[in-house]
């Protein structure tokens, strides 16, 4: 089935989205769009670079349709961080009756999603990059307190792409958006293990939504990278359908996993590299890189040798690992979330014992499963160098030492279980993070 019908049918399933727009030379629609769908005025919100890409076109085009509307364009230099404060602060310019139209890509979208949410009203989007997966979902991935964490919203009730201001993005910003769409590899991976370990059972509508394109969407890095119309419509279709599973789902659990566990962190650190804030997408490419090897070193491994009572016995305590949390971030709100996090899934005891005896068992299937899903970490590099996209962590100024320590810390950071929880309770995530190094690094690296 093509991404167009995909959507299509995951809208008419959406509660909030009602309708998205994707299409060559579309821009001249926004005034009808939005009289289809809203009524009153508009204040139209952007930074100055969504409103370099799109914001007259929109403006004209509301003009004609005889809509009132407004601007309230923020710098885009330094880029605008995605926080609740950025949002409360756009809240706070919306007058009554006015619907926000956000124009731009990822950080200007969340924010003004959580913005129209907590205003309790709809809003509509007119994206401007392929550069992330957020446009259609329901959540909003804000920073709080130094804590980024996904809150729930709804998404936009309409989706404005159009193709020619998609593809004439930054080359950068497109790669991005491959980084965000390759995450959904290694997601996909830890969603299998949760299935199979009986804590998160696969979702027969939302797995397909993402992982049935999947291949197909990153298929074509070098057309990606080059700007090609096509190529770069099938990659925001799919990241337009990759959000509307987070909503069928009621989480991002269709596509996101320990490479975005990872990514957050450093996003919650405001990584700077090249004298620019590190982008989300730009976070997650590594993210899978270090999520892909740590699987490939996994699946070499042969869990049937498992000893369960013996690794239940030497497991750590939630007590253990609360102090792990307290020493690896400091005291403060983000080790107070971390910790609320893990309490929900620590197991220990029988329970423990009885999840690793599964494991043991299954193994040999659940081997067998995700090999059959997942990409090598070196095909994986190939298609991210290919597209664009950065490849190995040094590409996003992050040392060794750095991602060794990330790597330990992301398992706290979610109650969603991944790879980096399995390791953990098999006794194994120090390796496994030793392998996802640079090889002249992993002997220099440790605890």
């Amino acid at each position: 089935m093509s991404g167009e019908y995909l959507i299509g049918a995951a809208v008419a399933r959406s509660a909030n989205v009602a309708e998205v727009r994707i299409g060559r030379g579309v821009l001249a629609e926004a005034g009808a769009l939005y009289a289809r769908h809203f009524s009153g005025p508009v204040v139209l919100m952007a930074d100055d670079r969504g409103w370099g890409a799109a914001g007259p076109a929109v403006e004209a085009a509301l003009a004609q349709a005889g809509i009132p509307a407004r601007r309230h364009v923020i710098p885009a230099t330094p880029h605008p961080k995605p926080t609740v404060d950025l949002a409360d602060a756009l809240r706070a310019v919306l007058k009554p009756g006015e619907t926000p139209i956000a124009i731009g890509s990822g950080v200007m979208n969340d924010v003004v999603k959580h913005a129209a949410f907590t205003s309790g009203i709809s809003y509509m989007c007119v994206a401007t990059a392929a550069s992330m997966d957020g446009y259609t979902s329901a959540g909003a991935p804000l920073s709080e307190k130094g804590f980024k964490k996904t809150i729930p919203c709804r998404p936009a009730k309409v989706l404005l792409a159009d193709l020619d201001v998609i593809a004439a993005a930054p080359p950068e910003m497109t790669g991005w958006g491959y980084g965000d769409l390759a995450g959904k590899v290694p997601a996909g991976g830890d969603w299998i293990i949760a299935d199979a370990l009986g804590i998160e059972p696969i979702d027969d509508i939302a797995w397909p939504m993402v992982q049935g394109g999947l291949e197909g969407w990153l298929s074509h890095p070098d057309k990606i990278a080059a700007g090609d119309r096509d190529a770069v419509e099938g990659l925001f279709l799919g990241l337009t359908l990759v959000g509307l599973a987070m909503e069928t789902h009621g989480s991002s659990r269709p596509a996101s996993g320990a490479d975005h566990q990872i990514a957050h962190l450093w996003e919650m650190d405001d990584l700077h590299h090249g004298g620019e804030r590190v982008s989300h997408g730009a976070c997650v490419a590594v993210g899978t890189m270090a999520a892909l090897r740590m699987y490939d070193w996994l699946l070499a491994r042969d869990l049937t040798t498992l000893d369960p009572a013996r690794r239940t016995a030497d497991a750590p305590s939630l007590a253990a690992k609360e102090a792990e949390i307290r020493d690896r971030f400091g005291p403060g709100e983000i080790a107070d979330r971390a910790i609320i996090e893990t309490r929900a899934k620590h197991v220990q005891g029988a329970d423990l014992q009885a999840r690793l005896t599964r494991l043991r068992t299954a193994w040999p299937d659940l081997s067998t499963r995700l090999r059959a899903r997942l990409w090598t970490a070196d095909h994986m590099a190939a298609h991210l160098a290919r597209a664009g996209a950065p490849v190995e962590a040094s590409d996003i100024g992050v040392d060794p030492a750095y991602l060794y320590r990330t790597i330990l810390k992301a398992r706290f950071l979610r109650s969603r279980y991944t790879v980096l929880d399995l390791l953990d309770e098999v006794g194994l995530l120090d390796q496994a993070a030793v392998a996802a190094l640079p090889k002249a690094a992993q002997s220099k690296v440790g605890t």
